[in-house]
């Protein structure tokens, strides 16, 4: 094969390779499914413009070895739109996260109830409102089903029951009302999920009772129902799930005893801070690792400070604030190894608060306000933050500084800076790398803890623990991660400002940030133990607020319509091609004839340029002979020879 050759056939293949992706390696209705679903989209990743969505392929888009999508991800690339039916098409989709997309809104379709094969749908900081379609209890693989931090309104499906598969459910964060469905003779409910560890559903405006939504062979490792308007006996049922890690029933009105609780040896935080719960305090004695404990703003029946509060040697934060304390405070309560801060204000706390020669080496901040403290002792073994305001101890000291009411003075940590020159600054949307010092747009969102075991926000050793997981499980660069803005916001949630360095270069490609969002969003992600569960949002990358496609101005039929047509053109090109192909080897023959004095003796061409075999001759008379060459003319001469002139036909 000559290179002229070669390279036409280079070109047919750069040509075909234009072929739209209906016509190439992706299920053409798999395309058509995309495509639609791009159309309701502004700002979608630039690769969708052109290409084959699974041979290019498309930012976000994986594909089985059959042509079929199985994976849509675009998490936080400042996509706009709505979510089209479509979507609902694409057939073999296991994978579904388009979180953090603040721009994306509407309702959730209920076509998504046709993806059977989805086993997580991740929709979590985006601005969906409307309510969750009951179709989702069709989709039976699902594991993973994230739709926090929305606008959704309406209540729990029943049909959500049906997904016994269910790791994960979250709808946090969103306007949801009514109670929690259970199940009955003839309708599903939420008590028939068995294998799900996470029950999210805080935040919203849910209502009713829990009774008969817990079950003994529960495997549950967090229940955070706080900041609702649930109602009636905490369910006794909860005191069976052994498996419990975090139980977040804050700011809801729960009323009567607690129950028995004893047999949750594995419980990190107890949070029933702020209902209308009354009878005895729960007796935590058998709670070794217990971390956090709230029990603040509830009518329990007046009591003594417990004393199996000092066997709970893991214990680093103890709120029992309009608790109805009374009697003193027993000085082995500052004993506590890891315990950071005590705080026991608005009760009827009574005698000398003494301080004991030996205190926790951890103890930051002691908090007793509004209580009828009389006097204190050893307060010069204690150098850390001590609240007394209110008390009649402090009747003829208002200036004593104890006295004075106070916030705690801590300062939060942050990331150093000090190996950069900080003075030299970035350009507008970038900011200093701390691994590199260099400029680059980082990959930004807050991280927000819903029950860490600690309250210390100063902590470097915590901090620097989680800026390691974060660049090493993120696979970034080491040290290319900011903590900053370190809080415990108004939800008594840990909220911590992040801030991700990109390894090479000044800014994340789409794939880059649509990974680190899917592997944040998903959990796959797992910071240290203490920081317990958390979710994360993410700003708007600034490198995509300007960047991406367009929507189309073109309608879907329109869209179809350019694609056939755009088929039929290429097929037209590659016609064209092999004709012209043809018509080159043709020329070449034609070419090697003409320098053959025989060559194209035969009729038809098809000799092999060889002498002519004759295979007869004709008589011609003298007068035919006259009659062609014009009586033999001089202007018909041609040459002249041994055996005479040679004459021409005149014509």
């Amino acid at each position: 094969m000559d290179a002229a050759t070669r390279r036409a056939r280079l070109l047919l293949l750069l040509v075909a390779a234009t072929v739209p992706a209906g016509l190439c390696q992706t299920n053409p209705d798999d395309v058509a499914a995309l495509r639609a679903v791009m159309g309701a989209w502004s700002n979608y990743p630039s690769s969708w413009n052109s290409g084959d969505p699974c041979g290019a392929p498309w930012d976000g888009i994986m594909c089985a070895g059959n042509g079929r999508v199985t994976s849509l991800r675009l998490s936080s690339v400042n996509m706009q739109g709505t979510l089209s039916d479509s979507i609902g098409q694409l057939s073999q989709l296991m994978f579904l996260d388009l979180s953090f997309n603040s721009g994306l809104s509407g309702t959730i379709p209920a076509s998504i109830g046709n993806l059977a094969q989805l086993t997580t749908l991740i929709l979590a900081g985006c601005s969906f409102s409307g309510g969750i379609p009951k179709e989702l209890g069709n989709l039976l693989q699902m594991t993973f089903l994230a739709l926090n931090s929305n606008k959704l309104t309406g209540t729990i499906p029943p049909q959500l029951g049906l997904l016994s598969k269910l790791f994960w459910l979250d709808l946090a964060d969103n306007a949801i009302t009514g109670s929690v469905p259970i199940s009955t003779g003839t309708t599903p409910g939420l008590d028939l999920l068995t294998n799900t560890k996470h029950f999210h559903f805080n935040k919203n405006q849910l209502s009713g009772t829990l009774t008969g939504l817990f079950k003994p062979n529960m495997t549950l490792i967090h229940i955070l129902f706080d900041s609702n308007q649930f109602t009636g006996p905490i369910p006794r049922e909860l005191g069976s799930i052994t498996s419990l890690q975090v139980l977040r029933l804050d700011r809801n009105q729960f009323a009567g005893a607690v129950p028995n609780i004893t047999n949750l040896v594995n419980l990190n935080e107890l949070n029933l801070a702020s209902n209308k719960l009354t009878g005895s305090l729960p007796n935590l004695s058998s709670m070794n690792v217990l971390n956090v404990v709230d029990l603040s703003n509830n009518s329990f029946t007046a009591s003594v400070i417990p004393g199996w509060f000092t066997n709970l040697t893991n214990i680093s934060s103890i709120s029992m604030s309009s608790a109805r304390l009374t009697g003193e405070v027993p000085q082995e309560l500052f004993n506590l190894p890891q315990l950071h801060e005590v705080v026991m204000s608005k009760n009827q706390l009574s005698g000398t608060l003494t301080m004991p020669g030996s205190i926790g080496a951890q103890l930051q901040t002691v908090d007793f306000q509004e209580n009828v403290i009389v006097d204190v002792a050893g307060i010069s073994n204690y150098k850390k933050t001590l609240l007394l305001a209110l008390n009649p101890v402090c009747s003829d000291k208002p200036t004593v500084a104890f006295c004075t009411v106070q916030k705690p003075n801590v300062i939060a940590y942050s990331t150093s800076m000090a190996k950069c020159n900080t003075a030299r600054g970035c350009q507008s949307g970038q900011d200093q790398n701390p691994a590199n010092c260099g400029c680059a747009y980082s990959y930004n969102g807050k991280m927000v803890f819903r029950a860490p075991s600690f309250k210390d926000v100063s902590s470097t050793a915590n901090f620097q623990q989680l800026e390691e997981t974060l660049w090493r499980l993120l696979s970034l660069r080491e040290g290319a991660v900011v903590l900053n803005r370190i809080h415990f916001n108004e939800d008594n949630y840990l909220q911590v400002q992040v801030s991700l360095f990109p390894s090479t270069g000044t800014l994340f490609n789409v794939s880059e940030v649509s990974r680190i969002g899917f592997l944040l969003s998903n959990q796959t992600y797992k910071p240290p133990p203490i920081f317990g569960p958390y979710f994360f949002i993410a700003d708007p990358y600034v490198p995509f607020i300007v960047a991406g496609g367009k929507k189309s101005k073109f309608s879907t039929a329109a869209v179809a319509g350019i694609a056939v047509a755009g088929g039929v053109l290429v097929i037209a090109l590659i016609l064209v091609g092999l004709f012209a192909l043809r018509q080159k080897r043709r020329n070449k023959e034609l070419k090697e004839r003409s320098t053959d004095p025989f060559a194209s003796w035969g009729a038809t061409q098809k000799d092999s340029g060889g002498a002519p075999q004759l295979k007869g001759a004709r008589f011609f008379s003298f007068e035919e002979l006259k009659s062609c060459t014009d009586n033999f003319a001089d202007s018909h001469e041609i040459g002249a020879g041994g055996y005479g002139k040679c004459t021409r036909e005149h014509s």
